[in-house]
């Protein structure tokens, strides 16, 4: 014996409650990541204003030593070369903690994306970009030579001209807004 044919209207209420309990998963999943999101963006301002106000008067600090140091006795002179020391150290360590830390744009990009944050937070993320940003350069190079090469030989027209034209400066544009992003997490 045959067993009755599956009823479809039955399917499709059971998959829709399979689908209700998933979406009430990813509505609190998605909470618990606004929460933590709200969470981050407090601890980030935070970090930056302690860190602000730790390199000023790091400064202020460098700077009475400096003013100092010709009156100070010579036997005083090495704690205070001591203490110049732990405080250019003491300013590396925070150049290498603002690497995670939002921080505004330069004007260039400024003035391409207006205030949009670009700071990737982990050291994979600014690998992976800097990666993409390479391979870009080389697909793109390869494009434009076999492109030129094109113009130059087989169409030459001034409509393949100014499409030339126009891949090379929307190229170059790319390429300064994709090095700014680089250079504003800290690539060399």
């Amino acid at each position: 014996m045959q067993s009755p044919p599956p009823d479809p209207l039955g399917d499709c209420l059971r998959n829709w409650e399979d689908l209700q309990q998933d979406f009430q998963g990813i509505q609190e999943t998605h909470r618990l990541y606004r929460v933590k999101l709200e969470e981050l963006t407090k601890l980030q301002d935070n970090c930056t204003n302690s860190i602000t106000r730790q390199k000023k008067r790091l400064q202020e600090l460098a700077l009475v030593l400096k003013k100092c140091r010709p009156s100070l006795p010579s036997e005083s002179l090495e704690a205070a070369q001591e203490l110049e020391s732990q405080i250019k150290e003491r300013q590396g360590l925070f150049f290498d903690m603002e690497a995670y830390l939002p921080k505004k744009n330069g004007l260039y990009l400024s003035l391409v994306l207006g205030n949009v944050n670009v700071t990737l937070l982990s050291k994979q993320a600014k690998f992976a970009y800097k990666d993409e940003y390479e391979k870009f350069k080389l697909y793109l190079t390869i494009i434009l030579i076999v492109i030129s090469f094109t113009c130059r030989f087989l169409l030459n027209s001034r409509v393949t001209d100014a499409a030339f034209n126009f891949l090379l400066v929307w190229y170059y544009c790319t390429l300064t807004i994709r090095e700014s992003i680089l250079i504003n997490n800290g690539s060399r």
